[in-house]
């Protein structure tokens, strides 16, 4: 396994100048007061592609050496690392290979082809993507950029960690919780990496969908552990199969427990997002901002920050959730 640190994240950032916005940290007098708490919203809807997948993706393509990048890279994806990768390939003058379900919104497939990438559609319900994109990659020679399972993508998702840390010392503020949508651990870990460096005691939980919390389950359990379903919540941008292996190894016995929230509780901080912070969120990115709103989170009398970590909702769901 590439096992990223700090290091790593560090030079990820410099990948990144001038590539990846510098997303800012929002405030809601309004949240502040219905929590008793400091709340700081890092914006990452407002990234490139919509997603904090973008900075994992550029990092990926910019790390391979000249000869590597000539035999492109490939990702199975139905949508943010899909888009982020399609954009730094587009960026960086790198092919990009997409494995994506046939079932696949159809605006992600537009998004991801308009930055030039190939898709390769593949039935959810017969293929094997993850059989299908190494045997792809084998035949190619292209580089198998992982969503979350990889550790160039953990480093550059830890450059909005940095940013956040940047932010706050520059405020003389001193966090005591970060909360994070997760799914595989990218994020999670890359944030690990990032906050602990330049606040050691700050608390870092993940928080997933109900019937969705393997890594919470796998924190508690000190082991990674399964979901036994692979679909049937809103916020599908964060189910994954189980945690994974870098970034349980890294996470495990130095992160706390996480929180879990239904897909209701999420649509509410859809919904919250849109009405006072003027934001569009999935639900997936949501679901920190749930664990607040719904109380499961106790935070009063406490400087928190949350990852607002996507946007790019369907117009339905994101409707759904206003008229809740």
């Amino acid at each position: 396994m590439n096992i990223p640190t700090i290091d790593d994240v560090l030079a990820a950032q410099t990948r990144l100048a001038g590539k990846a916005y510098k997303t800012p940290l929002l405030r809601s007098h309004i949240l502040d007061e219905m929590l008793g708490a400091s709340v700081y919203l890092k914006a990452e809807c407002l990234q490139r592609t919509g997603s904090f997948k973008f900075r994992g993706g550029y990092n990926s393509i910019a790390a391979l050496g000249e000869k590597a990048k000539k035999h492109g890279v490939i990702a199975c994806s139905s949508g943010n690392h899909a888009q982020g990768l399609a954009e730094a390939g587009r960026l960086l003058g790198v092919e990009v290979t997409i494995i994506m379900p046939e079932d696949a919104p159809a605006i992600k497939r537009a998004r991801t082809e308009r930055s030039g990438a190939k898709v390769v559609i593949y039935d959810r319900a017969t293929g094997d993507r993850d059989a299908i994109t190494e045997k792809l990659a084998r035949e190619t020679g292209a580089i198998l950029v992982h969503p979350y399972n990889y550790g160039p993508v953990i480093a550059g998702q830890g450059t909005a960690g940095l940013e956040i840390v940047d932010e706050l010392k520059a405020q003389n503020i001193v966090p005591d919780m970060v909360l994070t949508p997760a799914g595989g651990g990218g994020l999670l870990c890359g944030l690990y990496l990032a906050i602990s460096n330049g606040f050691p005691d700050a608390k870092i939980h993940p928080v997933e969908p109900e019937g969705f919390d393997d890594y919470d389950r796998s924190l508690r359990a000190g082991k990674r552990l399964a979901n036994e379903n692979a679909s049937g919540s809103l916020c599908d941008a964060i189910i994954t199969p189980m945690a994974g292996e870098i970034s349980f190894s890294i996470t495990n016995g130095n992160i706390p427990h996480g929180y879990v929230v239904s897909d209701e509780e999420a649509l509410q901080a859809v919904a919250f997002a849109f009405n006072e912070l003027k934001c569009v969120v999935e639900p997936g990115a949501a679901v920190a901002l749930a664990a607040l709103i719904s109380g499961k989170a106790e935070c009063r009398g406490k400087n928190i920050v949350v990852m607002l970590t996507g946007g790019n909702i369907d117009p339905d769901i994101l409707l759904r959730a206003l008229e809740g």
